[in-house]
């Protein structure tokens, strides 16, 4: 009987879902990409509003001189914030996300973040919200060739949302509070279970949508940079895991606008 109950009742979440994203389709990917890139745009914006310490930074830390300093911030700032407009507009979105992905490598090595393990897996996680970008920009080619038929379902733009599945997971990671009061452990039990869920591909519009409320409402409530002055530091500390949380929000929205691909439990239930 508790079995029927909620199986009731996930299918109708589900349809509610399905609502809610027939009547938000056209909407939906262009709010996931803005998610999704977020943290460049904050990024690139940082590189421009603090370019004086940026560069001492880099000089400081690598003792590199102010012209290469100086370079590193304008590669930074033009790379973020040109890749960002390219996937906004839809142009050449492979190579905004090739750019992208070498700025990651590029102040992965630059900032030690090698060394930090929580940085490392945001950092990592990023690139998977790449790929899921890329996948999107396959999909888009598809739709021009719309009735030829696909020998294989598991095609590249598949593992490519696999991939992108997956390294959200790691994202996540970053982002959990690993504390023994009871209201974090229960969001982080759920959390988990929802990110899982996503990662193998089941239930994914469903557990994604779950997930996109949850973590809008807690990056919020946790991470207020809005109420702090400009001049302290936890102001750009909280800016940076907010905006951080925002792209794990895009990604997981390209995970509903996309769907889970053809590697998912999702897609081998319709096969049994």
């Amino acid at each position: 009987m508790v079995g029927l109950i909620s199986k009731e009742f996930i299918a109708k979440a589900e349809d509610g879902a399905d609502r809610i994203l027939r009547q938000g389709k056209h909407i939906l990917p262009h709010i996931a990409r803005l998610c999704l890139i977020s943290t460049f745009i904050e990024d690139g914006i940082r590189m421009w509003v603090q370019w004086g310490e940026q560069r001492d930074y880099m000089n400081d830390s690598w003792d590199c001189g102010w012209f290469i300093a100086s370079l590193f911030v304008v590669i930074n700032l033009v790379g973020q914030l040109g890749g960002c407009v390219m996937v906004l507009i839809r142009r050449r979105v492979g190579i905004a996300c090739a750019v992208l992905a070498s700025l990651i490598i590029i102040q992965t090595v630059a900032y030690s973040i090698i060394w930090d393990v929580k940085f490392l897996l945001r950092n990592f996680a990023l690139g998977g919200g790449l790929l899921l970008l890329l996948a999107e920009a396959r999909n888009d080619a598809r739709s021009m060739f719309a009735g030829v038929p696909m020998l294989d379902e598991r095609n590249p733009k598949s593992y490519l949302q696999l991939s992108g599945r997956i390294l959200l997971v790691l994202m996540f990671a970053s982002l959990v509070r690993f504390e023994l009061a009871f209201f974090s452990v229960v969001q982080n039990v759920i959390g988990w279970f929802l990110m899982l869920l996503i990662a193998v591909g089941y239930k994914t519009k469903l557990s994604a949508l779950l997930l996109v409320s949850f973590l809008f409402v807690l990056n919020v409530y946790q991470n207020p940079f809005w109420n702090y002055a400009s001049h302290r530091a936890i102001r750009d500390f909280l800016k940076y895991d907010f905006f951080q949380a925002m792209s794990v929000i895009g990604g997981l929205l390209l995970v509903v606008a996309l769907g889970p691909g053809g590697v998912s439990v999702d897609n081998y239930k319709k096969k049994w």
